[in-house]
């Protein structure tokens, strides 16, 4: 027997959970399909990011604004669930062409309304006493926020389900069911599911089950680290990264990339990142990444060098060739809808990214336009040779097993 709702969104990390919350909240009735458990993916595996700080002018910029307005707002009676906290950012320039270039960077921004404060050296020492003496200046974001991103997804879900909408575990689609072209519904080892629109949610298995609706998008793992502290008395009191990071995250490179960047958590402990690189979904420990990351840090705050690491953890970051996401209604397979391949932003994109869907799906003008994000940009020219996901063993979202969300 087949059954049936409104909407079905595969996926059940951050990006599902808050398209399944939207959705919900919005009248439709709605099935959430997780190949696994809630949030164990990518969700899990990443420091919980919402930063405006590290966005240049562009589509992503303005669905960060969108979601981070979202958070602070319509969400915010729910923010202490899930740790919100405006802890602020700092872009810190140790060279004077860093600083320049901060500079050029910060004021671009401004004129997009975004808030931030130049900080000579001895202001940013007010602000972090314990930084490193090459600090020359910084650029303050006191937007920048954070969540513990599980307790998001868990309790967007939650609060999805409370609002009617079915949750299925342990369910991963083999296939989509068909009228023509058009996608009605999937399969799974649990049963048939239809209904009128399908989310693609599923990170960076999103490639995957793209290619099994016949709509494939160039959604590709990227490997990030994570290290963890011992906890310590507070030392380091906001999110502070080298200006390099900017550069990393809008990079296309393959290889290696690595600045730091540093947090202190209401724990005591310190989370340190971060690193970029391609490697397909090879989940190896990268000893390289890894004390590259450790030397970073200590050149940003030297009293590391003197702190014990308790853990380290690591995850695939859903990329895509050209830095934004894919959101919105895919024309190669009528019903199926894309939202995914937010790379290292997808915890803070994802309450956007989730009322964007439902408004659109609700025949609502979107609070964003979803032109930049559109689907099928790829198939016109752009992501050709990007086109098809990395293979991952363990993924049984597709019948191929051909594929497999920040760190």
């Amino acid at each position: 027997m087949t059954r049936t709702s409104d909407i079905i969104v595969i996926g059940a990390g951050i990006i599902g959970a808050a398209t399944a919350y939207f959705a919900a909240r919005a009248g439709f009735s709605v099935t959430v399909i997780e190949r696994d458990l809630p949030a164990g993916g990518t969700s899990s595996r990443c420091e919980g990011n919402i930063l405006v700080s590290d966005k240049e002018l562009g589509p992503e910029l303005e669905l960060t604004r969108f979601s981070l307005d979202l958070w602070g707002g319509e969400l915010a009676e729910h923010g202490h669930l899930w740790e919100f906290e405006r802890k602020g950012g700092i872009i810190v320039a140790s060279r004077e062409s860093s600083l320049a270039s901060l500079e050029r960077f910060s004021a671009s921004q401004r004129q997009f309304g975004i808030r931030t404060e130049r900080l000579d050296a001895d202001a940013l020492r007010g602000h972090e006493p314990h930084i490193t003496d090459r600090a020359l200046g910084a650029a303050y974001y006191p937007e920048d926020s954070q969540v513990q991103p599980v307790l998001a997804a868990s309790h967007l879900l939650c609060l999805a389900r409370e609002a009617g909408a079915e949750l299925v575990v342990r369910a991963p689609v083999t296939g989509f069911l068909r009228a023509g072209d058009r996608v009605t519904g999937v399969r799974t080892p649990r049963g048939d599911f239809s209904a009128a629109h399908i989310v693609n949610a599923t990170g960076t298995w999103a490639g995957a089950i793209g290619e099994l609706a016949g709509a494939p998008v160039p959604v590709l793992p990227r490997r990030g680290f994570v290290m963890v502290t011992e906890r310590l008395r507070p030392m380091v009191h906001h999110k502070v990264y080298a200006a390099e990071y900017v550069d990393n995250v809008g990079s296309s490179d393959a290889g290696l990339q690595a600045s730091p960047v540093v947090e202190g958590t209401p724990a005591g402990t310190i989370l340190i990142g971060s690193s970029r690189e391609r490697v397909g979904f090879d989940s190896t420990v990268s000893v390289d990444a890894l004390r590259t990351i450790a030397r970073n840090a200590v050149a940003l705050f030297p009293f590391l060098e003197r702190t014990r690491i308790l853990r380290h953890y690591h995850g695939f970051r859903p990329y895509c060739p050209d830095h934004l996401p894919v959101i919105g209604p895919d024309p190669r397979a009528p019903g199926l809808w894309h939202a995914a391949g937010h790379e290292g932003a997808g915890i803070g994109l994802a309450a956007g990214t989730g009322k964007l869907i439902a408004q659109a799906l609700a025949g609502e003008e979107p609070g964003v336009p979803l032109a930049p994000f559109r689907p099928e940009r790829f198939a016109e020219g752009q992501g050709r040779g990007h086109g098809h996901a990395e293979a991952d063993p363990e993924a049984p979202h597709s019948t191929t097993n051909s594929a497999r969300e920040s760190a």
